[in-house]
């Protein structure tokens, strides 16, 4: 009798996995999903999208295939997050600053010296009041998943070596296409002008803009050393990226579908900012090695720009609201405290 039980129980425990096997098969369908990012395939962006593309794969057994397209060859971040919104793409990873049109919360990304350096940025992001500003997509049409990094800002240009303040004056410089950044700099001096990432090596080499502000990385990765002479350390921004969810899409995935993306996300997420902060020194050197001028922004010139900006830092407030302002301030004190 006892070994009777023992052989029911074990068929029976069979059988609940072989259901529970063929459940979880049910709930994953054949998809290839369109990822879509503005950098090179041998980036830190590129990098990444291809251990989240394995990642994927192999929780969904296969049956979810990642098609990375990079070099902004499906258009640039604000072309792209239309075609996740309209549901024509199915992801993309981009910059948090060119969603400000959309989602005026994404605003608060761009304070000026926000963050002092990446362990405060990383508490802030992945904590409440970072998901509560992501979570902000969803009314637009888009989910995101996790904050990347793209890393501290700083200065490039082929005028001259920006030592002080006034050494801004009037060098054309290319922002993002958002007003946070637009009114930074010309506020700071400088003729900002507006233009997507993907136009932006032209834009230099044929000296329609002097200038341009990104981390390091991306700097090297888009070989901007050979049309800029003049790097500048200013730290003045810090950058995230966010990866991107057609809400269209996601909301047609089952739960399990959902769990897989997310997971692979956050690995993606873990491993792109460990890489990320690797590369900033090495391609530091890079550009030093390649013939760029770099100097390091003085500490009293930055606080000089830093007053300057008390007014843009106002009107930041004013445009995400005080509250989420002072949501985001008590968390930046608390990550500064190590709470």
């Amino acid at each position: 009798m006892k070994t009777f039980r023992r052989t029911l129980l074990a068929a029976l425990s069979v059988a609940a996995i072989a259901c529970s096997f063929q459940a979880a098969a049910q709930d994953f369908k054949p998809r290839i999903i369109r990822f879509g990012y503005g950098l090179n395939e041998d980036s830190n962006q590129g990098r990444a999208t291809k251990l989240f593309a394995q990642e994927v794969e192999k929780a969904s057994g296969g049956k979810m295939k990642m098609r990375a397209i990079g070099a902004a060859a499906l258009g640039s971040d604000v072309q792209m997050q239309q075609a996740l919104i309209g549901g024509a793409q199915e992801m993309m990873v981009g910059s948090t600053a060119t969603l400000v049109g959309i989602t005026k919360e994404m605003a608060i990304w761009d304070t000026p010296f926000l963050f002092n350096n990446a362990k405060e940025a990383d508490v802030v992001l992945d904590g409440p009041v970072g998901q509560k500003v992501m979570d902000k997509l969803q009314e637009k049409g888009l989910v995101g998943l996790v904050y990347w990094e793209n890393g501290f800002r700083n200065l490039t240009n082929s005028k001259r070596p920006v030592n002080k303040l006034e050494d801004m004056d009037g060098i054309k410089l290319r922002v993002m296409q958002n007003n946070v950044f637009l009114d930074s700099f010309k506020t700071l001096g400088a003729n900002a002008v507006p233009l997507p990432f993907s136009e932006l090596f032209t834009a230099l080499e044929t000296k329609t803009v002097d200038g341009q502000e990104n981390p390091y990385n991306t700097i090297l990765s888009s070989k901007f050393y050979e049309v800029q002479k003049y790097l500048t350390v200013t730290n003045h921004v810090y950058s995230p990226w966010i990866v991107l969810v057609s809400k269209k899409y996601w909301d047609g995935l089952s739960k399990a579908e959902q769990k897989v993306l997310l997971d692979a996300a956050k690995k993606s997420r873990d491993f792109e900012r460990q890489d990320t902060r690797a590369e900033a020194d090495k391609a530091l050197a890079d550009l030093k090695g390649k013939g760029m001028q770099v100097n390091e922004l003085p500490a009293a010139e930055a606080n000089r720009m830093r007053e300057k900006l008390s007014a843009v830092n106002a009107s930041i407030a004013a445009n995400v609201g005080e509250g989420l302002w002072k949501e985001v301030q008590a968390a930046v004190a608390q990550a500064r405290a190590g709470k």
